[in-house]
Protein backbone atom coordinates (compact mmCIF):
# COMPACT_ATOMS: atom_id res chain seq x y z
CA UNK A 1 0.00 0.00 0.00
CA UNK A 2 1.26 3.09 -0.87
CA UNK A 3 1.18 5.53 2.00
CA UNK A 4 3.57 8.65 0.43
CA UNK A 5 0.41 10.90 -0.03
CA UNK A 6 -0.75 10.30 3.67
CA UNK A 7 2.46 10.70 5.64
CA UNK A 8 3.35 13.70 3.26
CA UNK A 9 0.55 16.46 2.93
CA UNK A 10 1.11 19.68 3.46
CA UNK A 11 -1.41 22.21 4.94
CA UNK A 12 -1.13 24.94 2.43
CA UNK A 13 -5.17 24.96 2.17
CA UNK A 14 -5.58 24.18 5.83
CA UNK A 15 -7.30 27.31 7.92
CA UNK A 16 -5.31 29.14 10.20
CA UNK A 17 -3.95 27.06 13.22
CA UNK A 18 -4.90 28.64 16.95
CA UNK A 19 -1.74 29.81 16.92
CA UNK A 20 -2.47 32.42 14.66
CA UNK A 21 -5.32 33.61 16.70
CA UNK A 22 -4.36 36.54 19.58
CA UNK A 23 -7.35 37.22 21.69
CA UNK A 24 -7.21 39.94 24.38
CA UNK A 25 -6.17 37.67 26.84
CA UNK A 26 -2.85 37.21 24.72
CA UNK A 27 -2.22 40.74 23.77
CA UNK A 28 -4.23 43.59 25.24
CA UNK A 29 -3.77 45.75 22.42
CA UNK A 30 -2.49 44.01 19.23
CA UNK A 31 -5.17 41.31 19.71
CA UNK A 32 -7.08 40.02 16.27
CA UNK A 33 -10.40 38.22 17.28
CA UNK A 34 -13.24 39.79 19.59
CA UNK A 35 -15.50 38.00 21.97
CA UNK A 36 -19.17 39.20 20.34
CA UNK A 37 -22.03 40.11 23.24
CA UNK A 38 -24.90 38.24 22.92
CA UNK A 39 -26.42 41.81 22.91
CA UNK A 40 -24.94 45.22 22.08
CA UNK A 41 -24.95 47.52 25.04
CA UNK A 42 -25.42 51.33 25.34
CA UNK A 43 -23.57 53.78 28.24
CA UNK A 44 -25.48 56.66 28.60
CA UNK A 45 -24.16 59.69 31.80
CA UNK A 46 -26.13 62.00 33.76
CA UNK A 47 -25.96 64.83 36.41
CA UNK A 48 -28.83 66.68 36.08
CA UNK A 49 -28.15 68.43 39.34
CA UNK A 50 -30.99 69.01 42.15
CA UNK A 51 -33.48 71.29 40.39
CA UNK A 52 -33.93 69.63 37.67
CA UNK A 53 -37.25 68.18 36.36
CA UNK A 54 -38.12 65.59 33.74
CA UNK A 55 -37.43 67.78 30.49
CA UNK A 56 -33.80 69.09 31.34
CA UNK A 57 -33.03 65.68 32.97
CA UNK A 58 -34.06 63.97 29.52
CA UNK A 59 -32.22 66.75 27.63
CA UNK A 60 -28.63 66.41 30.14
CA UNK A 61 -29.01 62.78 29.76
CA UNK A 62 -25.91 62.01 27.36
CA UNK A 63 -25.23 58.60 24.84
CA UNK A 64 -21.74 57.71 25.14
CA UNK A 65 -20.76 54.76 23.49
CA UNK A 66 -22.22 51.24 22.01
CA UNK A 67 -20.08 48.14 23.07
CA UNK A 68 -21.22 44.81 20.93
CA UNK A 69 -18.01 42.70 22.42
CA UNK A 70 -16.18 41.71 25.18
CA UNK A 71 -13.25 43.51 24.18
CA UNK A 72 -14.86 46.87 23.48
CA UNK A 73 -17.06 46.51 27.04
CA UNK A 74 -13.09 46.38 28.64
CA UNK A 75 -11.59 49.14 26.99
CA UNK A 76 -14.79 51.16 27.75
CA UNK A 77 -14.77 49.98 31.40
CA UNK A 78 -11.31 51.08 31.81
CA UNK A 79 -11.07 54.28 30.64
CA UNK A 80 -14.31 55.84 32.24
CA UNK A 81 -14.30 57.40 35.17
CA UNK A 82 -15.24 54.87 38.75
CA UNK A 83 -18.45 55.00 40.30
CA UNK A 84 -17.07 56.58 43.92
CA UNK A 85 -15.35 59.30 41.83
CA UNK A 86 -18.06 60.81 40.27
CA UNK A 87 -19.36 63.87 40.99
CA UNK A 88 -22.81 63.92 43.28
CA UNK A 89 -25.66 63.73 41.00
CA UNK A 90 -24.28 62.09 38.59
CA UNK A 91 -25.50 58.71 36.93
CA UNK A 92 -24.23 56.02 34.86
CA UNK A 93 -26.86 53.79 32.74
CA UNK A 94 -26.00 50.58 30.66
CA UNK A 95 -29.44 49.99 28.69
CA UNK A 96 -29.79 47.28 25.69
CA UNK A 97 -28.98 49.50 22.51
CA UNK A 98 -32.33 50.76 21.62
CA UNK A 99 -33.63 51.59 25.24
CA UNK A 100 -33.29 54.66 26.69
CA UNK A 101 -33.04 54.31 30.00
CA UNK A 102 -36.14 56.31 30.81
CA UNK A 103 -40.31 55.09 31.94
CA UNK A 104 -41.62 56.24 28.63
CA UNK A 105 -39.74 53.88 26.22
CA UNK A 106 -41.28 51.28 25.06
CA UNK A 107 -39.21 48.37 26.41
CA UNK A 108 -39.46 49.51 30.09
CA UNK A 109 -42.98 51.00 29.93
CA UNK A 110 -44.87 48.01 31.52
CA UNK A 111 -41.36 47.50 34.01
CA UNK A 112 -39.93 47.94 36.90
CA UNK A 113 -36.78 48.31 38.76
CA UNK A 114 -35.01 46.25 41.48
CA UNK A 115 -33.31 49.47 43.88
CA UNK A 116 -30.39 48.48 46.54
CA UNK A 117 -28.88 51.75 48.69
CA UNK A 118 -25.17 51.49 49.57
CA UNK A 119 -24.52 53.57 52.79
CA UNK A 120 -21.45 56.01 51.36
CA UNK A 121 -19.57 56.16 54.64
CA UNK A 122 -19.87 52.30 54.70
CA UNK A 123 -19.11 51.29 51.29
CA UNK A 124 -16.79 53.81 49.81
CA UNK A 125 -14.89 52.41 46.65
CA UNK A 126 -16.70 48.55 46.96
CA UNK A 127 -19.45 50.41 44.71
CA UNK A 128 -17.14 49.96 41.62
CA UNK A 129 -17.22 46.28 42.74
CA UNK A 130 -20.99 46.11 43.18
CA UNK A 131 -21.72 47.89 39.65
CA UNK A 132 -19.09 45.66 38.32
CA UNK A 133 -20.61 42.75 39.23
CA UNK A 134 -24.04 44.06 37.95
CA UNK A 135 -23.04 44.73 34.33
CA UNK A 136 -21.11 41.70 33.86
CA UNK A 137 -24.54 40.02 35.21
CA UNK A 138 -26.36 41.50 32.47
CA UNK A 139 -24.43 41.46 30.05
CA UNK A 140 -23.15 38.13 30.48
CA UNK A 141 -26.50 36.80 30.45
CA UNK A 142 -26.31 35.15 33.65
CA UNK A 143 -30.00 35.82 34.47
CA UNK A 144 -32.28 33.06 33.91
CA UNK A 145 -34.97 35.35 32.47
CA UNK A 146 -32.21 37.15 30.66
CA UNK A 147 -35.06 38.59 28.32
CA UNK A 148 -36.29 40.71 30.88
CA UNK A 149 -33.76 42.40 31.22
CA UNK A 150 -33.60 46.14 29.59
CA UNK A 151 -30.52 47.73 31.82
CA UNK A 152 -28.82 48.87 35.36
CA UNK A 153 -28.10 52.66 36.63
CA UNK A 154 -25.80 53.18 38.89
CA UNK A 155 -26.58 56.92 41.04
CA UNK A 156 -23.99 59.07 43.26
CA UNK A 157 -25.93 60.73 45.80
CA UNK A 158 -24.79 62.50 48.72
CA UNK A 159 -25.19 59.63 51.43
CA UNK A 160 -25.66 57.11 49.47
CA UNK A 161 -24.80 55.32 46.56
CA UNK A 162 -28.02 53.58 44.58
CA UNK A 163 -27.71 50.44 41.86
CA UNK A 164 -30.92 49.68 39.79
CA UNK A 165 -31.74 46.72 37.92
CA UNK A 166 -34.87 47.85 35.11
CA UNK A 167 -36.42 44.97 33.72
CA UNK A 168 -39.64 44.53 31.25
CA UNK A 169 -42.48 43.27 33.13
CA UNK A 170 -43.61 43.81 36.84
CA UNK A 171 -46.54 42.01 36.74
CA UNK A 172 -45.21 38.56 37.47
CA UNK A 173 -44.03 37.93 40.85
CA UNK A 174 -42.09 34.53 39.94
CA UNK A 175 -40.40 36.62 37.56
CA UNK A 176 -39.57 39.06 39.83
CA UNK A 177 -38.63 37.46 43.06
CA UNK A 178 -36.62 34.97 40.52
CA UNK A 179 -34.60 37.86 39.54
CA UNK A 180 -33.92 39.61 42.72
CA UNK A 181 -32.46 36.55 44.18
CA UNK A 182 -30.17 35.90 41.49
CA UNK A 183 -29.18 39.67 41.78
CA UNK A 184 -28.69 39.27 45.52
CA UNK A 185 -26.63 36.44 45.05
CA UNK A 186 -24.45 37.77 42.06
CA UNK A 187 -23.42 40.87 44.08
CA UNK A 188 -23.10 38.87 47.46
CA UNK A 189 -25.44 41.35 48.91
CA UNK A 190 -24.53 42.35 52.45
CA UNK A 191 -27.90 40.70 54.94
CA UNK A 192 -28.07 44.10 56.57
CA UNK A 193 -28.69 45.57 52.88
CA UNK A 194 -32.27 45.92 51.66
CA UNK A 195 -33.69 44.88 47.62
CA UNK A 196 -37.02 46.87 46.87
CA UNK A 197 -38.87 45.99 43.70
CA UNK A 198 -40.88 48.99 42.18
CA UNK A 199 -43.15 49.20 39.44
CA UNK A 200 -42.29 52.46 37.11
CA UNK A 201 -44.57 55.42 36.41
CA UNK A 202 -45.88 57.91 38.97
CA UNK A 203 -48.14 56.46 41.72
CA UNK A 204 -51.69 58.40 42.10
CA UNK A 205 -52.13 61.35 44.15
CA UNK A 206 -52.39 60.70 47.89
CA UNK A 207 -51.18 56.90 47.25
CA UNK A 208 -46.90 55.86 48.16
CA UNK A 209 -45.56 53.80 45.18
CA UNK A 210 -45.94 49.85 45.48
CA UNK A 211 -42.85 48.17 46.33
CA UNK A 212 -42.00 45.15 47.08
CA UNK A 213 -38.99 44.08 49.58
CA UNK A 214 -37.03 40.91 47.52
Amino acid sequence: MDTTNNTNNTNEDAPATIDSVTTVFHDRINYTVKHPLQNTWTLWFDNPGKKANSQSWSQNLKEVVSMDAVEDFWGVYNNIVKVDRLDTSSNYHLFKKGIRPEWEDAANANGGKFSIQFPRNKTADTINNYWLHTILAMIGEQFTHEDQICGGVVSVRKMFFRIALWIKSADNEEIIQSIGRQLKQFLEMPANLRMEFTPHGEAAPGEKPIRTTI
